[in-house]
Parts: structure tokens; sequence; C-alpha cells
């Protein structure tokens, strides 16, 4: 059972919101009171003492209550274990934060806010290590170079689950979750360079953006292809070079 026990209303608000989203029971006890015989886990904040004996001590942090609900979700699952974070790379980056074996953190965001995503995430874990997928090749190789965290490179097959009625969307999030429980090859970058095919892309989105209805040069979007322009910036040197 999941005892919360605090004096600090902004803790006890936010930890018993994120307990309730996530469908998990709990009791409530004030500190120092004598706990129930099946307590196993006490959250508290971080600046209350109270350490009771016989259970584990979770302390949150009233700005923060999120990662204090992550590590008792855990501990009820099995106690603990290594960080990992999935990444199922592409437009909108399946990630999935694992403590252990249990998935605690889910997200689908735009490619940009993927490598923030993955440092909050990490921030304040032990060891943490990040595992990607191998597809998605460019977004994949700039989420690696914009985090400071080991990084295994994963061969997604088949880590895509088939979605039934109802489970639209959830693919790339779902995907994220198999990654992380994949081992994979360690590496420190990924050198890639743009396919032809991936350059025709970039050229046909800009063609569409443009409004001379002009496509950028090879060039350009090699270089967006590479995350060193923005299609929007390259767009502006197009203009700026007369292609417009």
């Amino acid at each position: 059972m999941i005892v919360v026990a605090t004096e600090d209303f902004e803790v006890y608000h936010g930890v018993v919101q994120e307990l309730r989203e996530r469908g998990v029971d709990f009791t409530t006890v004030e500190p120092g009171a004598d706990l129930p015989e099946e307590a196993t886990v006490v959250v508290t904040a971080g600046d209350e003492e109270w350490s009771p004996d016989g259970v584990d001590v979770v302390r949150a942090d009233p700005g923060e209550p999120r990662p204090a609900v992550d590590e008792v979700v855990a501990i009820l699952r099995g106690g603990g274990g290594r960080t990992v974070v999935g990444i199922d790379p592409g437009e909108r980056p399946g990630v999935a934060v694992l403590s252990g074996d249990a998935v605690v953190a889910a997200f689908q965001v735009p490619e940009e806010e993927a490598a923030e995503t993955v440092r909050r995430e990490v921030e304040d874990a032990v060891d943490p290590l990040v595992r990607i997928g191998d597809g998605a090749r460019l977004v994949g190789a700039r989420i690696v170079d914009e985090i400071d965290v080991p990084v295994e490179l994963v061969d997604e097959t088949g880590t895509t689950p088939y979605l039934g009625s109802g489970a639209r969307g959830m693919g790339d999030v779902l995907a994220a979750v198999n990654i992380a429980r994949i081992e994979g090859e360690e590496i420190e970058s990924r050198d890639v360079e743009p396919t032809p095919g991936e350059l025709t892309r970039i050229k046909d989105r800009s063609r569409e953006a443009s409004e001379a209805n002009r496509a950028i040069d090879e060039e350009l979007a090699r270089r967006v292809a590479l995350g060193e322009l923005t299609l929007e910036e390259a767009l502006e040197r197009h203009r700026g070079d007369g292609g417009e």
C-alpha cells in the first residue's frame, strides 16, 4: 500500500493528483502516525525528516511531484531498476521511460522537442540509458547529438505492434516501449548522409511552402536534412539568392 504522509499542502496535492490520474490506490496519514500494516512505501516532502522503519520512503518536490510518483510505482512493481528511455524516431518521435521493467512515462512530441524531453526525464536518474531505433536516420542522428547520456542503437524491426480498434496513434509510443527493452549497440553519434530520396522529399516540402512554387537547391536541402538549417531558413536564403 502507498501512504501519503506530509504537512506540505503543495506536495500532498501534487502527489495525490498524480496517483489518482494513474489509478493507483493509496491512503493518507499524518506524519508520525502509525502506518497501516500493509504499508510498503511512504511519500512525504523532501524537507520533512520523518523516516518510518520497515517501509521505503520517497521524498517529493512540491514543484515536481511526478518523479516521486514514478519512483513509488516502480517500487510497487518490483523495486527500482535502471532508468531506460526508448525512442522511436520520426516526425513525432515516441518516447517511453522505463524504471526497471515498469513504464513510468510516455510521450509523443515534435522532433525538435525530443532531446529536451529525454534530458528532463533523466535529469535525476542514476546511470540512465537511452535506446533509440535505427529508423528515421536523420531524426535519430540529431537526437543523439543533442543528448549527453549513454546511447544504444537498436534494430527496430518488429517493434511497432498491431494496433486494434481505438489504438490509432499509439504505435510510435508502444514501439518506444519495445525499443527500450531491446539491447543495442553503444554509439556516440550517427554519421549519416542524406539519401537522394530524403533530399527530394525536402525539396518537395520547400516547393509547397514557397510562395513562388519553387524548390530550394540540392545543397540547401542537404543542410536542412543534416539539421544545419530549418526549412524556413533555407527558403529565406533561397529567396536572397534570387530563387524567388
